[in-house]
Formats: C-alpha cells, structure tokens, sequence
C-alpha cells in the first residue's frame, strides 16, 4: 500500500502552532487559553449572589392533600 503524503501547509501550520505555544510557555511560564472569558471578581453577579442566598423569600407549608 501507499503512504499518503501530507500536506505541507498542514505540516508548516503545526510547527508554527508548536513553536508559539513553547514561546508563551518560555515567556509566561505556562500556555494562555486564549477563548476562556475570565469574569471579574468585583463585578456583580447576580446568579452567584442568589445561589449564596440559602434561605427562601417564603415559606410553603407542606400538608398533605388529603387533610
């Protein structure tokens, strides 16, 4: 059987790729995930807020519906 060639775009493409990713890695000291939105700790955020909240607006009474 033959062997497929590879692409040489492909191939120069992850050099490329590696030889950045060793550069931040020299320069930063670990790789930079560049497509995760840090949130800011100071900003309000309003879902957190409401989940710290562990005690109800209201109370529902629980009866049975027998009774």
């Amino acid at each position: 059987m033959k062997q497929k060639k590879k692409h040489s775009v492909m191939e120069q493409v992850k050099a490329a790729r590696k030889q950045n990713r060793e550069e931040e890695i020299q320069t930063h000291g670990k790789s930079i995930n560049y497509r995760k939105v840090m949130e800011s700790k100071k900003q309000y955020n309003r879902k957190k807020n409401k989940a710290d909240d562990e005690v109800l607006p209201y109370l529902l009474p629980l009866t049975p519906k027998g009774e």
